[in-house]
């Protein structure tokens, strides 16, 4: 079995556990082969013992037991006394993107931040959920009400309120996206695994580093099989990596099952173009394998 089948099927194993922890640890082997998650998940543990201690300290000692007491109990224990941080200095570091360094450099991105954050708290006995905001991963805890509240992890667990959020939208998010109450909804273990894969894989594109573009791209198939898109880009980084047998493989299958395979009239000027680039890459693909034969 083949390292990369390994990985793919230890990912899959993990989403379908629904265990986030696990599977971020999986998808950091990708950067780091041969990672073991035991010590990370280990240390996980003892942060939500800490947190949970820490925030009966504060209970007993206040007498406070609100949701917002034990919110701001939490973040002080996580964001001054444990000293996570976003790392905005060094923003695109894949480092960010992997749990284990999360854990180990006590700083990340939004979505590894809220990953500690959700398991710690979890672990804590306070009920969180993943928000997949549009270009910045947040967090919300369940505390009756019908929206929760939304927090801020890169931020040391800042409270947002529907304005915060508003104004975060038009920071980070598409501007062709308006605001609504539907982008706070709760999101699957999927779609956060799935959100940490997308990171990843934009940041070793744009470091042109494919083969670990092209490994991350196997695992975003494997938990959504029916992304056309990264069937599309595996084949772009085969392409890139002179894998000519699977980049020809993948482009031809992407071009038939979106509709590509022949020329439509009414495809605006985007469509058109995608397939004039993907048809004559591959022509050169055939050209190229049929040279070795």
């Amino acid at each position: 079995m083949s390292s990369r089948t390994i990985l793919v099927d230890a990912l899959v194993t993990a989403a379908g556990k629904e265990d986030l922890a696990h599977a971020a640890l999986v998808i950091a082997s990708i950067e780091y082969p041969g990672l073991d998650p035991a010590p990370y998940l280990a240390r996980l543990d003892l942060l939500g013992d800490g947190a949970r201690q820490h925030i009966r300290s504060r209970v007993d000692e206040t007498g406070d037991a609100e949701p917002r007491a034990r919110l701001a109990a939490l973040n002080a224990y996580l964001f001054d006394q444990e000293g996570f941080a976003g790392n905005r200095a060094q923003y695109e570091d894949p480092r960010n993107s992997c749990l284990n360094e999360v854990l180990d450099r006590r700083i990340g991105i939004p979505i590894t931040l809220a990953l500690v954050y959700m398991e710690v708290a979890r672990r804590a006995g306070l009920p969180m959920e993943g928000v997949n905001f549009p270009g910045h991963f947040l967090v919300k805890f369940a505390d009756g009400t019908p929206q929760g509240t939304i927090l801020d992890p890169f931020d040391a667990g800042a409270v947002l309120s529907e304005r915060d959020c508003r104004r975060m939208l038009a920071r980070h998010g598409d501007a062709e996206i308006a605001f609504d109450q539907n982008l706070l909804a709760t999101a699957t273990p999927t779609q956060i695994v799935v959100r940490v894969l997308l990171n990843l894989k934009r940041i070793y594109v744009n470091m042109r580093s494919f083969p670990q573009a092209r490994d991350v791209t196997e695992l975003l198939l494997a938990v959504t099989p029916s992304a056309l898109s990264e069937l599309r880009d595996r084949g772009l980084l085969a392409f890139h990596l002179n894998d000519l047998y699977g980049a020809l493989r993948d482009l031809q299958t992407y071009l038939r099952l979106s509709g590509m395979s022949e020329p439509k009239e009414d495809a605006d000027d985007d469509s058109r173009k995608e397939r004039e680039q993907l048809w004559e890459h591959v022509k050169t693909l055939r050209r190229r394998v049929a040279a070795l034969n």
